[in-house]
């Protein structure tokens, strides 16, 4: 494992977004988040979730658990935060896949649909890669997105990560194999200067 940085000190920033762990005292704005969630926009945007049993004592837990999901390099989940007022706008996570030779992670994300369509999520995706390369260590890194996602797949490109293949059969989701496009960025080819 190469982790260039203690991952709870690892925070990005960019002209309008903060991206680190989630803290416990962040309960309030994550719940609002949450909550303040439009009804769904396509078929892949969960929309408004019922969030009745997100109570302040289970974030508290759901913090735990991401720390030690870091601490074990396992997986390591961001708050994406809103500079200036501070809400929560979304969340980008890496799952680490391979270590060693390969230095290989697979990034998910999710930006809260109230928030659409204002260049957050270029934002966000774009510095967390930056953090996964520099503070992580990865050397590649993964967005796997089903064929009919297309606000995905025009995110992870906008984000500069490049078009590789389409894996059929590739995750098991809703009681069957599915096929997904992968995209992806490596440190040697993701170009930084546009943070």
């Amino acid at each position: 494992m190469i982790l260039k940085t203690e991952t709870f000190d690892l925070t990005g920033e960019t002209e309008r977004v903060v991206i680190r762990l989630l803290k416990k005292q962040d309960y309030a704005e994550w719940l609002n988040g949450y909550t303040g969630r439009l009804e769904a926009q396509h078929k892949h945007d969960p929309g408004n979730l019922d969030m009745e049993e997100c109570t302040e004592e289970w974030f508290k837990e759901l913090v735990r658990k991401h720390q030690e999901l870091a601490r074990n390099d396992i997986a390591h989940v961001f708050g994406v935060f809103r500079k200036g007022d501070g809400k929560h706008i979304g969340m980008v996570d890496f799952s680490t896949l391979a270590r060693n030779e390969f230095q290989w992670g697979r990034i998910g994300y999710t930006i809260h649909n109230q928030f659409w369509n204002r260049g957050y999520g270029k934002e966000a995706v774009k510095k967390a890669l930056y953090m996964a390369f520099e503070g992580l260590g990865f050397h590649r890194i993964e967005a796997h997105i089903n064929l009919d996602n297309i606000p995905s797949t025009k995110l992870a490109e906008s984000a500069g990560m490049k078009f590789e293949c389409k894996r059929e059969g590739f995750l098991f989701e809703d009681g069957k194999w599915t096929d997904h496009l992968v995209y992806y960025a490596t440190g040697t080819n993701f170009r930084f200067s546009d943070l």
